[in-house]
This record gives C-alpha cells, structure tokens and sequence, in this order.
C-alpha cells in the first residue's frame, strides 16, 4: 500500500506546482468564455431583462470541465510515476486551486470587462436616464435607429420608463428588447413599480392592481408584502425590466409628509424592517434588483423634494436608532442598490445646506462606513427640483459621484452633466479609479447570474 504521509521530493513538488498553474491559466480562460457569453448576448441582465433563461454560463461551465480534465490529464502524465492523491496535497498547496470562489470569478469577469473600456464609456455607464433624455425625442414610444445611434454615442448604465413609454404589452416588450439589443453593455432597464398609486406598468397596462404599502403595511402581516411584491417582480421580469426603484423603506414619522404618505409601510420601525425585508425578497426572487428608498430615511419631512428643498430636524439618534433600521433589513435581504434622498438633515449632513444625495458624511461616512454596505449608490432624480433649483447638471452630478454615489438619476440635462463628469476626470477633479470603484459595484449586480448559473 502506497504511503499517503510521505514528504515529497522536490521533482515531485515541481510536478505538483505545474499542475496548479495549468488549472490556473483554465481558470483564466473560463473568465474569458463567461465574458465573451455575455457580451454575446448584450449582456446577461439584458437576458434576464427579457426572461429568455439562455445562460452561456452554462456553455462556459461545460467549456471549464473539459479543460480542468484536459488539464489534468496533462498534469497526471508527467507525474506518472507520483501517486498523486488528493489527501497527500497540503491545504496550503491546494487552496489556490480548489477554492476559487464565483465571487472571485465574477471579479475577474467585471474587471476584465472595465479594463478595456474607454474613459467616455465608464462615464456614461454612471447614469440612468430616460429614453427622452437619451434620444432627445418629446415622447418615446419605440426604440430604432434613433435610439441605436444614441446608445452607440452615450452607452448609459440603464434605461428608466414612464407611463408615457407604454402603451402595450407587444409594444413594450418589443421597445425594451430593442433597446438592451443595441447596447453594447448589459443595461439596467428600469421603472417605479410600488403598487398602490405608484405604479406604472400595472397603470399603464391595465393589469390588476397591487396594494399599496400602507395597506400592506395595516395587514400586519408581512408575507402580504412578499406576495405583493413577488407578484410585481414577475410582472416587470415578463415585460423586460430587471431594475425596480422600489421599495419605500422610509418609516413615516410626519403624518403631513407630502411626498411618501402611503408609499411608507408605516410608522412602526420594526414593522417597516419586516415588510421591507420581504419586499425586496419578493423582488429578487424573481430576477429583479431591488433598490431601497429615500436614504436616510424622508418619512419625517414634510415638504415634497420634487417642488423644492426640504429638511428634516430628526436628531442623529432618532435617525439611526429608527429612519435606518428598515434600510439595514434591506441590505441584510439582498437589495444591491440604496436611493439616497435630496432632503436636508443637519444632524446627518453636518451642515444646512447640503442635501444628503450630495452629502460626503452621509454617503461615504454613513452608508459605505458605519453600515459596511457595499452595494451601488444611486442618487434620486436629480431633475428634481431640490436640486436643479441649486446646483446646475454638471455641477449635481460630479458633486455626487465625489461625494459618493456610484449612480446618477436623471439628470435635469443628461448631456451636460455626462460632459461635466467626463471633464471632471480628465482634469483630475475626479479619480478615475474612482470611476473604475463605481462601475465595478455596478457591474458586479449585473454579471452576477452569468457567474452563478
């Protein structure tokens, strides 16, 4: 019987040692394959976004076992007189091998990608924009030689739809397709789908109505959220949408506030937390990416950021001992993508004039700091008027990204803020490793299914 326990030779070592580069260099090329997949098919959150279930992860997977066994054919011809047994190999010497993780072979894949795009590419890759903004057109009801012209001229990060984009079910599914088909980077394609008033494919296209939060919320019962809520992802799935601005994770503390009334889930922290939790679970399990809202918490301001500022008296521990609590349960569920809100809160903010969507202690010290979350930043709408009364375009979105946003939302003019933050990096106004940072959290969301499947 062979001895298992024995010290191997330095030959025999170096037998060992190659072995491990050639699985390396299959894992390398299996990055290549699982990009080149999803390029293939513009990208796998355009594939999800159409509910097509084609994976070419699969292909590539099969493409990694043929090769691994290649590889190790090769590897167990020049140890042939070494009876290499698994238990005789040190953890040490096949951890390298045996423990490369998806989450590391997702970085490779985003990574790879950023590598080779040009600086005007990683810039527009920051924003969400209308299809309007995108193509200049009143009211866009189809996506054609316009829309391909501009995504080859501006390959913005995603697409966000109104009522006014749907008109039909062929029709917006034949839109939506259309415009992930011209992109030439996966492309987040977006909506508002709260339920309640709220909510514009189920407006739009006549479909039955789902509850609002504050109805949900009154239930007491959380798995009324998870049904609501699994019901909406599987609609936006169906129609191509792989990006929900939603749920409201505001806990409403102001009976007067103007803007979330009964898009909050309610008063209660604790209940807010549960029905959120489920929310955004209802939203994943579908394939949609939930994005939690309005960070830090608007359910105690009482005027409307959409018709001007608004601020908040909260105190720093009313904030994060109650606003915060239902955006952690968010996070905790899987939401990749926190709103931040363009309201005013002084104990936060650490001035009067700042709102928080522009605010480095909010962002960067609050969110990515004291609560580790490492997911993407999106501002609100920043055609809001909060901001677009204050701050001009270019002026908003750089002080956004510096402050740290990975994402920008409508812009009040998308032109002019993708130029100011294109000539903010190349000045040096911006880190464009800053930039890399922003797109890599972006890209993580939407390569991940290619990784895992």
């Amino acid at each position: 019987m062979a001895d298992n326990n024995r010290e191997y030779s330095d030959s025999e070592k170096r037998i060992l040692r190659h072995k491990r580069r050639i699985r390396n260099q299959v894992i390398a090329y299996v990055v290549l394959v699982v990009l080149i997949a999803g390029v293939a098919v513009g990208g796998i959150m355009g594939v999800n976004a159409l509910g097509t279930k084609l994976y070419e992860a699969k292909a590539a997977k099969e493409a990694e076992a043929a090769a691994i066994a290649a590889a190790e054919a090769e590897a167990e011809s020049l140890a042939a007189e070494i009876p290499l047994v698994e238990e005789t190999v040190s953890e040490e010497e096949t951890s390298e091998t045996e423990e490369y993780t998806e989450e590391q072979l997702l970085e490779e894949v985003v990574q790879s990608c950023i590598s080779d795009m040009p600086i005007e590419d990683k810039v527009a890759g920051l924003f969400i924009v209308t299809p309007e903004s995108l193509t200049g057109v009143d009211k866009a009801v189809k996506a054609g030689d316009g829309t391909k012209e501009a995504l080859e001229k501006y390959p913005v990060g995603g697409v966000i739809y109104f009522a006014q984009n749907i008109q039909s079910e062929s029709q917006i599914k034949e839109m939506v397709a259309n415009t992930v088909s011209y992109s030439k980077y996966p492309l987040f394609v977006a909506i508002d789908e709260e339920g309640g008033k709220v909510a514009r494919l189920q407006s739009s296209l006549k479909l039955d109505a789902t509850d609002a939060a504050k109805d949900l919320g009154a239930t007491g019962d959380e798995n009324e959220a998870y049904n609501a809520y699994s019901i909406i992802g599987e609609r936006l799935a169906t129609y191509g949408f792989n990006l929900d601005f939603a749920p409201v994770a505001d806990v409403l503390t102001n009976e007067n506030n103007k803007a979330i009334g009964e898009r909050s889930f309610g008063s209660d922290a604790d209940m807010v937390s549960k029905m959120v939790t489920q929310a955004v679970q209802g939203l994943t399990s579908n394939g949609v990416t939930a994005c939690v809202k309005h960070f830090p918490g608007q359910g105690s301001v009482g005027d409307d950021t959409h018709e001007g500022m608004a601020v908040t008296d909260r105190s720093a521990d009313d904030m994060k001992g109650v606003d915060l609590l239902p955006f952690t349960a968010g996070i905790d569920a899987g939401a990749e993508m926190v709103m931040v809100g363009h309201f005013i809160c002084p104990s936060l903010t650490e001035d009067e004039t700042t709102p928080c969507s522009l605010s480095k202690a909010v962002m960067t010290d609050l969110l990515r700091g004291e609560l580790g979350y490492k997911g993407v930043v999106i501002t609100d709408a920043l055609s809001m008027t909060a901001i677009s009364e204050y701050y001009s375009a270019d002026e908003a979105a750089v002080k956004a990204l510096k402050a740290g946003a990975d994402m920008i939302l409508m812009p009040e003019d998308f032109e002019t803020a993708y130029n100011g933050v294109l000539d903010a990096v190349k000045d040096g106004t911006i880190d464009e490793q800053r930039i890399n940072d922003s797109l890599a959290r972006v890209y993580r969301i939407k390569y991940r299914s290619t990784v895992e499947n």
